[in-house]
């Protein structure tokens, strides 16, 4: 395990590539222990000088409109998130034998001796949904946590910030990590990790999807007690066989049927352990209904069922008991815009899951519901759309297209689901959603869910999809104010 004491850094000169959340508070937490720190951004914005100014206040050297030239004397590079491999900058910084790892790396090796065990997290879908969940039942056994990484508060800030100002020490994180994070932390070493499913994404950065594979699957790296895979995603279990883990790491599967032995399911509505209990073989512990899955929020789609089984998997592995799955999962409340229920109007349930940015995540939305009318569209991100609509088409009372990406799903539509019909919308702005939602309402009977599930990106129209999401929440409520 690569650990480092604060002091190390102290004098180094450390470029920091990326003026976003994570590379201020890099850059921030690296010029608190001593380091010479220059932040490199090619942009030269309002956002960015202003960025640029608050970190000049102490003492941190930003450069802007550059971001491939390596400052000479630079003797580490961290990296934000979202830089792609082959930047210039890193090219550079190979060719001078400069190291360039990510924040997550950084706050890795800045864990002092007894810091909190991680518990990791990744996966092409349901990230941020597991590790709530999973800090919620971490919460309820009486432990304290959080939910860091690629969500909330960033991950330096949080090492650092260990039982200071008299707060008790963290007892174990619960850490999100996407493909980029894990691609720059090659030291990483989780006390246990999930990979929760793999669908082609974020292919532009990566190169392929052999490589986003690869290092997804460097969380499992080094575990020491338990490689949570989905037995349903036989290529997250393929993974789990590749890594190279600590002496009597266990491989765990979670599963929608009825578990085997080392493995987390479903009886009879009841989710239950047998990978965690003294005779595996013969015996299960129950653990949670599925209907102890935050209440209140609707039925448990299945892909949060999932969820709920991965982060009760991780929880387990770390010694929480059965009684603190339950509590911590009926205490949980899902983030908006991710199946979240709208309202109900003659019948017909309104559900926004504009979180459902790629076809992958779209298809878990639309398992979840009998008869749907689907409002989709936006930006493709290079996706095709026959797989997904095949799978779906048996469950589609109408589709509502918006974006600008719109015609690459009803041209599925037309050769996979010819008799659903279709309400193509041909307009980009923000407004369109009003008008998509007064369409879906047109074509639904009562007991249908109109189903906000784009499997496109926002930026076409929407600033991100919270934004999209309020707008489909707004024109449901206009619908309720115009109808009632």
């Amino acid at each position: 395990m690569t650990t480092h004491a604060p002091a190390d850094f102290a004098g180094q000169h450390i470029t920091v590539a990326g003026l976003g959340v994570s590379g201020s508070s890099a850059a921030r937490a690296l010029a608190g222990l001593g380091a010479r720190v220059t932040v490199v951004d090619g942009g030269d914005g309002e956002k960015q000088r202003a960025a640029a100014g608050e970190l000049a206040e102490q003492g941190i050297t930003v450069r802007l409109g550059d971001g491939d030239t390596l400052p000479e004397g630079t003797d580490l590079v961290v990296t934000s998130p979202g830089w792609k491999p082959d930047s210039p900058l890193f090219a550079a910084a190979a060719a001078a034998g400069v190291e360039a790892v990510g924040d997550v790396e950084i706050a890795w090796r800045l864990r002092g001796p007894g810091a909190a065990a991680w518990l990791g997290v990744t996966g092409t879908n349901g990230k941020t949904t597991t590790v709530r969940m999973l800090a919620s039942i971490l919460a309820a056994e009486g432990l304290n946590t959080l939910a860091v990484g690629n969500i909330g508060t960033p991950i330096i800030d949080v090492v650092l910030g260990q039982g200071k100002d008299g707060e008790p020490p963290y007892d174990v994180l619960a850490v999100e990590l996407s493909s980029y994070q894990l691609h720059w932390a090659p030291s990483l070493r989780a006390h246990s990790a999930a990979v929760l499913n793999l669908a082609p994404d974020h292919l532009d950065w990566h190169g392929s999807m052999e490589a986003y594979a690869a290092d997804k699957g460097r969380i499992y790296e080094g575990n020491t007690v338990a490689c949570v895979y989905n037995a349903a995603d036989k290529a997250t279990e393929d993974l789990v066989r590749e890594a190279d883990v600590e002496e009597g790491c266990r491989a765990i599967g979670f599963t929608l049927g009825t578990p085997g032995p080392s493995q987390l399911g479903v009886v009879d509505g009841i989710l239950v352990d047998r990978a965690f209990v003294e005779n595996r073989r013969q015996q299960a512990q129950e653990l949670a209904e599925v209907s102890d899955i935050a209440p209140g929020s609707g039925p448990a789609a299945p892909h949060n069922i999932a969820n709920a089984l991965a982060a009760a998997a991780l929880a387990r592995a770390f010694g929480v008991r059965p009684a603190a799955v339950r509590d911590g999962l009926r205490a949980f409340h899902p983030d908006a815009h991710r199946i979240q229920h709208i309202a109900e109007l003659d019948g017909v349930t309104y559900i926004d899951d504009s979180k459902a940015t790629n076809t992958h995540a779209a298809e878990a939305s639309l398992a979840a519901y009998e008869h749907i009318v689907w409002i989709a569209g936006g930006l493709a991100k290079g996706a095709t759309f026959d797989e997904l609509v095949q799978k779906s088409a048996g469950r589609l009372r109408g589709a509502v297209l918006i974006g600008a990406d719109r015609a690459l799903i009803r041209e599925a539509l037309a050769r996979h689901a010819p008799d659903v019909p279709v309400a193509d919308l041909d307009r980009t702005d923000t407004g369109a959603m009003s008008e998509a939602v007064r369409e879906a309402a047109r074509l639904a009977e009562p007991g249908d869910t109109v189903l906000l599930a784009p499997a496109c990106a926002s930026m076409d129209m929407f600033v991100n999809y919270n934004k999209r999401g309020d707008a489909f929440a707004a024109a449901v409520g206009e619908l309720t104010a115009r109808d009632h």
